[in-house]
């Protein structure tokens, strides 16, 4: 008889992905990364001993961390591999945790549907679903847990985006849909004469309170409770969408932007923060995961550098550009003409 040959790699990581997802999740929340954070390598037994938790369960989730590459193992002793260490770093702007929460709590009992997509579409089967954000939304608990994952996601990147912005010569910025302010947050500290409005959904302003005060911004960085759909967009000469039009398809992209176009004073911008796929759509992987993410959480894709140009010029828009940043978050400006007429 031959021998068995082995699952290629590549599916072998994706078949067992999901433990690992899980496995992250108990470490983080007992202590496990903070603990090698503050001490470095470790035993099993020690780490154990430490947090008052079960040694043999421990070693069985840190074996699984090993084999996925987070942790390194030798001779007995885990520690964190250095790559991986500022997403699981509570202290670090990084943390990525606050997603893997959002993950497993709200994201993975909704992939069930998937199934019904492919038998009838994605509008059939959720003719009688409420809308995507009434579900993330849906309590105090739920919109914090968002919030929580899109700040981790967004804020250590949106300092390297708002230099990319390059917005000395911003006075207004509205952020719309702005969550609890992660990119209004870094654009104001890197620039002392610029004020942001934050628009989004009432539930969000306690929140963004708090942020605001948090990082000593409040008389700066001030909320406006809208609904982007129905109410009109607050005068400015920068508007950020920052991870919102990926929730929704082409026409309500193109009527969105038309309506920041609006409300935007001439020779003011727009700024379009995104994941992007490769131009022949092949990757990147984490774009690829959450456009099918989008799928089933909103009424969404990511597209390319190029659709989100086209987004732009049908909005009325000029000088669309667009700067990558060192994450998979990219930049796509374009700009109102100066001698379109007055903002609203």
């Amino acid at each position: 008889m031959g021998s068995e040959k082995m699952i290629p790699a590549n599916l072998e990581r994706a078949v067992y992905g999901m433990y690992a997802t899980h496995a992250l999740r108990v470490a983080d929340r007992h202590g496990v990364f903070e603990h090698l954070t503050r001490h470095g390598g470790d035993s099993a037994e020690k780490i154990a001993a430490a947090l008052t938790v079960d040694e043999d369960t421990l070693e069985r989730l840190l074996l699984v961390l090993s084999a996925f590459g987070v942790l390194d193992a030798e001779d007995g002793r885990y520690a964190l591999a250095a790559d991986v260490r500022p997403y699981v770093d509570r202290e670090d702007p990084r943390y990525l945790m606050g997603f893997v929460d959002h993950l497993i709590d709200d994201t993975a009992d909704q992939f069930g549907r998937l199934d019904g997509y492919l038998r009838a579409g994605k509008a059939e089967t959720d003719r009688d679903a409420p809308a995507p954000f009434e579900s993330l939304y849906r309590d105090d608990e739920s919109v914090g847990r968002f919030l929580n994952a899109m700040w981790g996601l967004s804020h250590h990147v949106s300092h390297e985006l708002a230099a990319l912005a390059d917005l000395g010569e911003s006075r207004r910025l509205i952020d719309v849909g702005g969550a609890s302010g992660p990119f209004s947050v870094a654009a104001l500290h890197a620039h002392p004469l610029l004020r942001s409005t934050v628009f989004d959904l009432p539930q969000v302003g306690p929140h963004l309170t708090a942020r605001a005060v948090e990082h000593r911004l409040d008389d700066r960085l001030d909320f406006v409770a809208g609904d982007f759909f129905r109410d009109p967009l607050p005068t400015g000469d920068c508007f950020a969408f920052g991870y919102i039009l990926s929730d929704w398809d082409d026409e309500t992209c193109a009527a969105l932007l038309r309506k920041a176009y609006e409300a935007c004073l001439p020779g003011g911008r727009v700024l379009i923060m995104e994941r992007l796929f490769d131009d022949d759509r092949g990757g990147p992987l984490a774009t690829a995961v959450m456009n099918l993410s989008m799928h089933v959480e909103t009424e969404g894709r990511h597209r390319t550098a190029a659709e989100y140009l086209e987004l732009l010029r049908r909005a009325g828009f000029a000088d669309g550009t667009v700067r990558r940043s060192g994450g998979d978050k990219h930049l796509i400006t374009g700009r109102r003409p100066a001698g379109s007429g007055a903002g609203r």
